[in-house]
């Protein structure tokens, strides 16, 4: 009987060579290679780790990798290495500029090096990598500040909550793992609204969530132009992105569809808005709120992204039943850009925001028959679902049922 070590180096070898048949598709930026070559990637790491191994890397590794990010966003560290342009910058410079102990500093850039934030030149002799500059802009900076504040310790009380319900899985909002880590009765939103320094770095943060990965509207996705691009007149808009935040989809939609005509117009709270500032031309501004009536009747899509998944069914459907009065039945279409869990070899990526979702909401991310269950419950029917590659979010289309 061949070993454990046998059998999991044979199977590494399989992996790698899975990966070097796919190295003309990574280069040639094919849809869906880079993620299905990281996967590949991820799974040869847990392949080839012993168990010793694994506990490190998830007990102190990567834990101590996300206290030292955080530090060096704190002292703008990042910021300063990418002021050098690629120069080496010393630990004497760096510890000038934050006026921290020198001793802490070095203990902070070395395992920043280690597990490859940045890059070390020489003996105590820094320089930037693409990681570390892209951490100098908000919507990567902020993330990490956010998930390391609000949604981190959410995520580390989830064993101790499930302990004290009886393993009870989580369905109240005011009442969940994000309740018992922060000490309050109440809900994500509400709590994060009285907080503008989280809020702020949470749409800062969801402006780029998406970055780098595939879109609804990139081509070979969602028929974009077939879907929606056809409209009976030009008076109505063409798409209201409800709760779509600093309106990042819609620049990207028509960035992508320069093709298409009609007014584009993004809504959420007022606060949400304000931090917008001057909309890019052709994008309208709209404070409003998605448990309120939709003011905008007949446009041709009504488009939410990641804003289903924050809610139980209940606030779910009063969502929806807000949105469908302005639909034209025929006309118009819902379409729901979430994540849509299989029932078979569901990606890490999904998974991991299932339970984000549960951390900080009590709520979940769906599979596909709990979607349909869910909007045909509201009146709607789904006329297609479109998913490009395992581990991104999905495209729901809907229509009014006649």
């Amino acid at each position: 009987m061949a070993s454990s070590t046998t059998y999991s180096t044979q199977i590494a070898a399989d992996i790698l060579g899975t990966i070097a048949a796919s190295t003309e598709a990574v280069v040639q930026q094919r849809p869906g290679a880079r993620e299905h070559v990281l996967a590949l990637a991820y799974k040869l790491v847990s392949t080839l780790e012993t168990p010793s191994e694994t506990v490190q890397r998830m007990g102190w590794t990567e834990p101590a990798r996300f206290a030292a990010t955080q530090m060096a966003i704190d002292l703008k560290i990042f910021e300063k290495l990418e002021e050098a342009h690629n120069a080496p910058v010393s630990l004497v410079d760096l510890v000038v500029s934050t006026g921290g102990d020198a001793a802490l500093i070095a203990r902070t850039m070395k395992h920043l090096s280690a597990t490859n934030i940045i890059s070390e030149i020489g003996v105590d002799e820094y320089a930037s990598t693409p990681i570390s500059t892209a951490l100098t802009i908000p919507k990567f900076r902020d993330g990490i500040s956010y998930l390391y504040n609000v949604a981190g310790p959410s995520l580390h009380s989830i064993p101790a909550y499930l302990k004290k319900t009886g393993y009870e899985n989580p369905g109240n909002i005011a009442d969940g793992p994000f309740q018992f880590a922060h000490k309050t009765q109440n809900p994500f939103f509400i709590w994060l609204a009285e907080r503008p320094e989280y809020a702020e770095q949470f749409n800062n943060y969801m402006s780029g969530y998406r970055q780098g990965k595939l879109s609804w509207c990139d081509e070979g996705f969602y028929p974009v132009a077939e879907r929606i691009g056809q409209r009976l007149n030009s008076e109505p808009p063409l798409l209201v992105d409800v709760g779509g935040g600093l309106g990042h989809d819609l620049l990207e939609l028509r960035t992508k569809h320069p093709e298409l005509s009609g007014r584009l117009i993004l809504q959420d709270q007022a606060d949400v808005i304000k931090q917008v500032g001057n909309p890019e031309k052709g994008i309208e501004l709209i404070v409003h709120d998605f448990f309120t009536p939709q003011p905008v009747k007949g446009a041709k899509a009504y488009y939410l992204h990641s804003v289903l998944h924050d809610w139980d069914d209940a606030r779910c459907l009063k969502i929806l039943n807000n949105i469908i009065p302005a639909m034209s039945p025929g006309y118009s279409k819902l379409l729901v850009n979430e994540n849509v869990v299989p029932d078979v070899g569901a990606a890490w990526p999904i998974t991991s925001m299932d339970w984000l979702m549960m951390a900080l909401g009590a709520v979940k991310e769906r599979t596909e028959k709990q979607w349909r269950g869910l909007l045909q419950q509201a009146g709607l029917e789904v006329t297609g679902i479109w998913t490009y590659e395992q581990g991104t979010e999905s495209l729901i289309e809907a229509e009014v049922a006649i």
